[in-house]
C-alpha cells in the first residue's frame, strides 16, 4: 500500500510539473505584463528596471524554475487589474466557491444516489420512466441555460429567491459564510440546483445501470434463492457492489463542479473564484489566470489521488493485485 501511495505521488507531482509548464508558457506570452502594469507615460527606463526587477530578462529555464518554487509556496505575484496579492483574492473568493461547490455535491450524490436505487428497483414504474426522462434535460442543457431558466422562473415571475448575488454573510473565524443567514441560503439555492443539475442526473443513471447490472448476477440469485430479504439484497449486496464506478465519477465530478463553477458564478453574479477568473481573463490579468489554473489543477490531483486510495478500500481485488492483501 506504502508503494502504491508513493508511486501515485510521485506521477501527481509529475501532472503537477506539466500544469505549471502549460500555464507558464501559455499565459507568460499572453501580451506584456509590464505594458499591463504601468500607465502610457512610463519612461522605458523605469519600464526596463521594472522588467529586470520581475525577472522578466531571465531565460526561460530561470523564469520557469522560479515561476514553480514561488507556486509551491502559494506565491503567484500582484494582480495586474486589482494591484493586490494573488492569493488573498482567491483566498478571500474562496469561501463562496467552496460553499457553492460543496453545497451542490452533496446535493448531487444524495439525490443521484436516491434516484438511481430508486429507478433501478422499479425500473418498470411510471415514476421510474418520468424520472429516466427528465433526468435527459439535466443531461443535455448548458449550465448556463439552466440558470437563465431557473433565473425567469423562480426569481422574476414568481420572485421567490434572489437572481444574483450572495446574500448576507457573516465573519466565522475569517471565513465569510452565508450558511447562517437567510438571505444567504435563498441566495444559494438557484446556483446550487443548476451547478448540481448535471452531475445529479448522470450519477443517478450511474447508479441505475450499475445496479440494475449487478441484480442480473448469479450470486444475487442466489441470495433470493436462500431466503435472504429483498431489502438486504438490495443495500447490502447490489448497491455496495455498484459503488467502486459511482465513487470514481463522483470525485472526478467533484473536481468539475470545483472547476466549472465559473459558468454558474458568471450566471449568478456569484462573487466566487471562478467569477474572478472570468474578470481577469477580460483583462488579460496573467497572474490570476495562471493561479486559478495551477489551483484547479491542484484540486483535480488530489481528488483523483483520493479516488484511488478509495479504490483500495471499498475494492480488495485491487489489494490483491498490488500485493497488498493479507
Amino acid at each position: 500500500m506504502l508503494a502504491f501511495i508513493l508511486r501515485r505521488l510521485g506521477q501527481s507531482i509529475l501532472v503537477m510539473l506539466v500544469v505549471a509548464l502549460i500555464s507558464f508558457m501559455l499565459f507568460r506570452y499572453v501580451g506584456d505584463p509590464i505594458a499591463s502594469m504601468v500607465g502610457q507615460d512610463t519612461r522605458i527606463a523605469e519600464q526596463e528596471m521594472m522588467r529586470e526587477r520581475l525577472g522578466l530578462n531571465d531565460p526561460f529555464y530561470v523564469q520557469f524554475f522560479n515561476f514553480v518554487v514561488n507556486a509551491v509556496q502559494g506565491q503567484f505575484g500582484i494582480s495586474y487589474r486589482l494591484q493586490q496579492p494573488v492569493m488573498d483574492l482567491i483566498i478571500s473568493r474562496a469561501p463562496a466557491t467552496l460553499e457553492l461547490a460543496f453545497t451542490s455535491a452533496i446535493l448531487a450524490l444524495v439525490m443521484g444516489l436516491a434516484l438511481g436505487v430508486y429507478t433501478a428497483i422499479r425500473s418498470d414504474g411510471l415514476v421510474s420512466r418520468f424520472l429516466m426522462t427528465a433526468s435527459l434535460v439535466g443531461v443535455s442543457l448548458p449550465t448556463f441555460l439552466i440558470g437563465i431558466g431557473l433565473i425567469y422562473v423562480f426569481a422574476v415571475e414568481l420572485g421567490w429567491l434572489p437572481s444574483f448575488g450572495r446574500g448576507q454573510t457573516v465573519d466565522l473565524g475569517g471565513w465569510q459564510t452565508g450558511f447562517l443567514t437567510t438571505s444567504g441560503l435563498l441566495s444559494l439555492v438557484l446556483p446550487a440546483i443548476t451547478l448540481s443539475l448535471y452531475q445529479m442526473t448522470l450519477i443517478m443513471r450511474l447508479v441505475r445501470a450499475e445496479m440494475m447490472e449487478v441484480m442480473r448476477s448469479d450470486y444475487i440469485k442466489f441470495a433470493r434463492a436462500r431466503g435472504v430479504p429483498q431489502r438486504r439484497i438490495n443495500y447490502g449486496h447490489a448497491l455496495k457492489n455498484t459503488m467502486v464506478p459511482v465513487i470514481t465519477i463522483t470525485g472526478l465530478q467533484l473536481g468539475s463542479i470545483i472547476a466549472f463553477a465559473v459558468v454558474t458564478e458568471t450566471v449568478f453574479q456569484w462573487p466566487g473564484v471562478g467569477l474572478l477568473f472570468i474578470q481577469s481573463v477580460q483583462v488579460v490579468d496573467v497572474p490570476v489566470m495562471a493561479a486559478y489554473l495551477m489551483l484547479i489543477a491542484f484540486v483535480f490531483v488530489v481528488i483523483n489521488l483520493a479516488v484511488d486510495l478509495l479504490y483500495h478500500v471499498v475494492d480488495p481485488r485491487l489489494r490483491v493485485s498490488t500485493g497488498t492483501a493479507k
